[in-house]
């Protein structure tokens, strides 16, 4: 017994392995979708300079050659349409009693031919021939048409939440004929590690939030803080000595001072730089003493021209 449930127990896990997502087969649909567009978008091309109009008379028969010829190198010789290749998936023979895998029999092929071309093109012939024809005794036949295309959408409809409970059988046509997506080769089940990704979620956080922070914080008042901790200041901070002493410079430049103006300590700025700090920051403070703002003052000139006399 408890063989048999080993052997069970293996059988789940690697059904379970070898199972395509619905999100996959769902992906192979829209392939093939947009493939027949293409194909057909390129063949219109090719009568572009025709007189107008020349395939929509022939239309429908036109496509269920195109799509015929498609379903021959693809459904009928390699069991999967394009989308299905792509993605790695093949169709199953369900019907069969071995567990191997067992590619649709030639019968299936045929009928899913039959029953997604000729179903599409009986549907676009018959409203052509409708829509041409307004005879009494086509209109029980338009209703019966009508009855029949509204019966399969609702199969369809059923059919679908069906396959999103159970991930088989993805359309009406499938079911019907049982034949159902399968990988072409066994699938190993992978183990993600996400210690990548917690590192980079981590950085770009953090890179976020120095982001926010930057323009929240003033250089020029750190820089004077750090100043002021590092070089205590010494002597009278609004004493002549010193402002002559330090007016070969300009605090925030470092060049010779343009229009000296002084703001309330005892070093010396160029107009146009303390100007400018003070209009960029209500808060400016002297990047050396720390001092805020008091007022914007000129230079007296008798300092400034003893400090001109002196060099």
């Amino acid at each position: 017994m408890t063989f048999r449930e080993d052997m069970a127990s293996r059988k789940e896990n690697a059904k379970s392995a070898n199972r395509v997502l619905r999100i996959s087969q769902l992906d192979a649909l829209e392939l093939n979708k947009a493939l027949e567009q293409l194909v057909w978008s390129q063949f219109t091309q090719c009568f572009h300079g025709f007189k107008p109009g020349l395939l929509a008379r022939f239309e429908p028969e036109v496509k269920a050659c195109l799509w015929l010829f498609l379903w021959r190198f693809t459904i009928y010789s390699k069991n999967a349409t394009v989308g299905q290749s792509v993605l790695n998936i093949q169709y199953k023979n369900d019907f069969s009693p071995n567990l191997r895998y067992q590619p649709p029999s030639k019968n299936q092929k045929i009928w899913y031919a039959v029953c997604t071309i000729g179903g599409r093109w009986l549907e676009e012939r018959c409203y052509d021939l409708f829509r041409n024809h307004h005879l009494a005794s086509f209109g029980k036949v338009k209703q019966c048409v009508n009855f029949v295309v509204g019966l399969l959408k609702l199969g369809g409809l059923i059919n679908f939440l069906i396959f999103l409970q159970r991930g088989k059988f993805a359309t009406l046509t499938e079911r019907l004929l049982g034949i159902h997506s399968v990988f072409c080769k066994p699938q190993n089940i992978r183990e993600v590690g996400f210690e990548y990704m917690n590192r980079e979620l981590l950085w770009h956080g953090f890179a976020e939030f120095l982001i926010f922070l930057l323009p929240l914080i003033s250089v020029q008042k750190l820089k004077a803080k750090l100043s002021s901790w590092c070089i205590p200041l010494t002597g009278a901070p609004n004493s002549d000595n010193t402002l002559a002493t330090s007016g070969k410079e300009c605090s925030l430049c470092g060049e010779w001072p343009t229009m000296p103006h002084t703001i309330g300590c005892e070093h010396i700025f160029c107009y146009f730089c303390a100007k400018s700090s003070f209009l960029f920051d209500m808060y400016f403070t002297c990047p050396k003493c720390g001092t805020e703002v008091h007022s914007l003052q000129p230079l007296k000139s008798g300092i400034e021209m003893s400090e001109v006399n002196a060099l």
